[in-house]
């Protein structure tokens, strides 16, 4: 189980910090290239940098717990991680486009395993020591 948490952490402290990166230095362009993200216009971009800088944060926190792997730190990262990925699924699931059903699928499959799963990961962090 330790393997798995680590891993779960590892992936999204990765996610985490490539769109941290990219949110903050272009964010302009994740808007214009990133299929779905344009569902909601307009952009905006000091809220496109605010969201990266965010991200970074949460990549670090991530980070530490990869690294350190112990039971608190672990499920406060993937707490603190959850409480961004499950109203962002919620959102999302309530703002699928019709007109996209292609995208819209890719979109629902792809947040909901944000939550999906973390979840799993910290249902195996109390059997960490």
């Amino acid at each position: 189980m330790r393997t798995y948490v680590r891993t779960v952490l590892v992936i999204f402290a990765t996610l985490e910090w490539l769109l941290g990166v990219w949110l903050t230095f272009l964010p302009k362009t994740f808007y214009d290239h990133v299929p779905t993200v344009d569902w909601d216009p307009p952009y905006n971009d000091h809220l496109f940098h605010d969201f990266g800088a965010a991200s970074l944060g949460l990549g670090v926190v991530l980070t530490a717990a990869a690294i350190r792997l112990d039971r608190y730190l672990a499920a406060v990262a993937l707490l603190a991680y959850l409480a961004f990925a499950l109203p962002h699924l919620i959102f999302h699931l309530g703002h699928l486009d019709g007109h996209e059903p292609g995208w819209s699928v890719v979109l629902g499959v792809g947040v909901g395993l944000m939550v999906l799963v973390p979840l799993t990961a910290l249902a195996g962090v109390r059997k960490l020591t």
